[in-house]
């Protein structure tokens, strides 16, 4: 084997072991032994040259394998110091302590209640005083509304989220460094000064730039709202910033009906098919690496509007390999780059590989992108190109491809009326993400501007929205 295949198949037994300690509960003896006879294999047939290298490299490939369950387990069973706040009850419930910190994600709404993460950074229990860095998920009412980086002092009991149907509430999570909930506590606002207390520098900084990033987004969200007519406005929201709140449920329905739900949400599989389109957009236009650079920009921007968040930028550094593969020309066979960078995601976070659909996605279109795109070409490659409706066609007939399995697996629908509807929408993705764009920013600066560069979005997406609605009846 060469070294880039030994290199590729080690990351392949790092992420099985990974998988497999994701879905089977691996004990210690298990792994002790294996790596034994894992070490026992490098012994033998390293000193022994007369036996096949493949069983020596069987050695390597059994200690990457061990090793990935290692680190999920390790990840998997770390304790952090709220447990012990967990266990403390009083008549039977949980003691209310007080949860310093700030909160650490754009807040969530669902119907009347709002998600608050919040980063907390000490617990106070009766006169003792806990410094603290870990996670917490607090469910409030709909009032007052939050902001990240609001510093806070909550109220209320800790407790361990539970599964209350099969979907694995916990693991979820988890892999968003969650282990601990709190339902309806009290939230007050700067009763905390995080100033005065152990907020490193980086953390600091970190929270100032996105506090900028997420008052941008909301100043852009509201821009477009006042340059665009509803539901178009949700909708241009929707694919260039992930709000899904102010769609209508109809309109959601039918997104859904017709497999056309990932353009309005910030996934993985919804990163890959924008910045395939967009480069095949600009590639008509410009030079392939001029169009690479752009796409590059554009998806730079993309990961900034939509808050920076960890799952859309590890689905952005899929897209730009991909990218880079295909519109710069120098990655003869990218696939060692691509399983590396996925390697990397999971050893940081090894409850993504099994846990994130997102990150599934991700790698189901890039598969699809890479492999089964080049394949169906050459065999339609007498089709007529008709501008580039032929390259945006095959693209998407190939992620469909590929992440239908997932699809059907956890959505348990696969919509007939998809590969039609994606390709009647997909083309214009990229002119409606820019005449979105402009709209929300020139409108951010004077409204009547923003207005007039919205008549071109709305114009562009209520196309898209009569597709959709229009699959949808006849479905």
């Amino acid at each position: 084997m060469y070294k880039s295949q030994i290199f590729f198949w080690l990351l392949v037994s790092f992420l099985s072991g990974i998988f497999v300690a994701s879905v089977l509960d691996i004990g210690q003896i298990f792994i002790y032994v294996g790596f034994m006879a894992a070490l026992g294999f490098i012994g033998v047939f390293g000193y022994n040259k007369s036996f096949n290298g493949k069983f020596l490299l069987a050695g390597f490939f059994g200690i990457a394998f061990l090793f990935g369950i290692v680190r999920f387990n390790s990840a998997n069973f770390n304790k952090n110091i709220l447990d012990v706040f967990i266990d403390l009850k009083a008549g039977g419930k949980g003691i209310e302590v007080v949860v310093n910190g700030y909160i650490d994600n754009e807040p969530t709404d669902r119907d009347n209640r709002q998600e608050l993460i919040l980063r907390a950074k000490e617990v106070v229990a009766g006169n003792m005083i806990v410094a603290v860095n870990d996670r917490v998920l607090a469910t409030t009412g709909s009032f007052p509304k939050f902001n990240y980086g609001d510093t806070v002092s909550v109220i209320g009991s800790l407790e361990r989220p539970a599964n209350l149907t099969d979907f694995d509430y916990i693991m979820y999570l988890k892999k968003e460094g969650i282990r601990t909930v709190m339902f309806y506590p009290t939230v007050e606002i700067d009763e905390w000064n995080a100033e005065g207390n152990d907020l490193i520098l980086f953390e600091k900084s970190k929270v100032n730039l996105y506090k900028k990033i997420f008052l941008v987004k909301r100043n852009f969200e509201s821009a477009v709202s006042r340059s665009i007519s509803e539901p178009n406005a949700a909708f241009i929201n929707g694919i260039l910033l992930g709000s899904r709140q102010n769609i209508p449920d109809d309109l959601k329905e039918a997104f859904n009906e017709t497999g056309t739900t990932h353009i309005l949400a910030i996934s993985g599989y919804n990163i890959m098919i924008i910045s395939w389109t967009v480069l095949a957009g600009l590639i008509y236009f410009f030079k392939r690496r001029t169009a690479f650079w752009l796409s590059v920009a554009v998806i730079v921007l993309f990961v900034i509007l939509t808050g920076a968040s960890v799952s859309v930028a590890r689905a952005a550094v899929m897209a730009l390999l991909l990218l880079f593969a295909r519109g710069y020309g120098r990655l003869y066979n990218p696939k060692n780059s691509i399983i590396l960078a996925g390697a990397s995601m999971v050893w940081l976070n090894p409850f993504v590989l099994v846990f994130d659909i997102g990150f599934q996605l991700s790698f189901a279109a890039v598969l699809g992108l890479m492999y089964l795109y080049p394949r169906i070409d050459n065999k339609l490659k007498k089709m007529p190109k008709l501008g580039n409706l032929k390259e945006i066609f095959l693209m998407t007939l190939s992620a469909q491809i590929a992440v239908a399995p997932l699809l059907i697996y956890y959505f348990r629908n696969f919509s007939l009326v998809s590969l039609p509807v994606n390709v009647l929408i997909l083309p214009f993705i990229p002119a409606a993400m820019f005449t979105g764009f402009i709209s929300g920013f020139m409108g951010m600066a004077l409204s009547p501007l923003g207005q007039a560069a919205g008549y071109f979005a709305w114009a562009i997406t209520a196309y898209q929205i009569e597709v959709v609605e229009f699959f949808a009846i006849i479905f």
